[in-house]
């Protein structure tokens, strides 16, 4: 009986040194894997084990992700160094090009021609000018996509944004006779200054396009708990429920739009826009009914 306690106790002891030493190799085990993520992390990991333990294959593992990791970046940078270059070669090579052709069709319209050859000049004009937007349009939207051009959000009031917004397509709509009203307000919302007011004049310019003459565009700020919502409402020729979901896609251009000028990149743009800084945008609207498009800024 003694010899069997005296066993029991042996195999009790020697569980406990077992367990023991178990829990010890696991918390060096730890230690040193949360040493590699450390090490990891500030980018000066190095293999220190060679045997065949599974510890060092961890490590060679880990070697082999970050290091895959750090090509991966240097990439991608240099993809977007790229970018960046054929972007501003882009810009700068077509700049004079076109604007050496709005000048030329302006100087020709100024002289003596018949009717016919007057209205293939403003077609010209007309034509160079859609080519100048499309080339902005696109440069823009490149750099964004690409992060050449990041969005830098702030706390700001919306009111001077909706006003500057506001003021650039003001002779557009008074010259359609559109009634163009914006309700005051002193709410605040957290976005980027110039982009988000791209944003909202290409709403505002979308809205004037859009609405036949003599019509109404309003611009209201309703606060929520989390989000501001600018409304851009118009009273134009609106757009079909089937239609909706691809406004904002790149170059999209609903068949109702067909008559009316325009490269179909607009809206996107809004869509990367608000994207970028924590927003987003939707439309409600019915063809005939005019429509409502909403862009959601975050408040903080």
């Amino acid at each position: 009986m003694t010899i069997l306690l005296i066993c029991a106790l042996g195999l009790g002891l020697a569980g406990v040194g077992y367990g023991l030493g178990s829990r010890r190799r696991e918390k060096k085990t730890l230690q040193t894997l949360d040493r590699m993520l450390d090490t990891a992390i500030r980018g000066e990991f190095s293999e220190e084990d060679f045997d065949e333990s599974l510890l060092s294959a961890v490590e060679t593992r880990l070697a082999h992700y970050l290091s895959a990791s750090t090509v991966s970046a240097r990439n991608l940078r240099e993809e977007k160094d790229k970018i960046k270059t054929l972007i501003g070669d882009i810009s700068h090579q077509t700049k004079t090009p076109i604007a050496n052709l709005l000048l030329y069709a302006q100087l020709l319209g100024e002289q003596d021609l018949s009717p016919e050859s007057k209205a293939m000049v403003r077609a010209l004009e007309g034509q160079g000018e859609k080519l100048q937007l499309l080339i902005e349009a696109l440069v823009k939207t490149s750099r964004l996509e690409t992060g050449v051009l990041a969005l830098h959000p702030a706390e700001y009031p919306l009111w001077p944004l909706l006003e500057g917004a506001a003021a650039q397509v003001r002779p557009k709509a008074e010259g359609k006779g559109i009634r163009l009203r914006l309700e005051p307000t002193g709410e605040t919302a957290r976005f980027d200054p110039k982009w988000t007011g791209e944003a909202v004049y290409n709403l505002l310019d979308n809205a004037v396009k859009y609405t036949p003459a003599g019509g109404r565009v309003t611009v209201e700020v309703t606060p929520y708990e989390l989000f501001c919502r600018i409304d851009v409402t118009d009273t134009g020729i609106g757009v079909p429920e089937e239609e909706q979901p691809k406004l904002f896609g790149r170059f999209y251009r609903g068949q109702a739009a067909a008559e009316v000028e325009g490269v179909g990149i607009g809206l996107y743009l809004v869509r990367q826009i608000a994207a970028g800084q924590g927003g987003y945008v939707k439309v409600a609207s019915a063809p005939g009914g005019g429509s409502t498009f909403s862009l959601f800024l975050p408040r903080s």
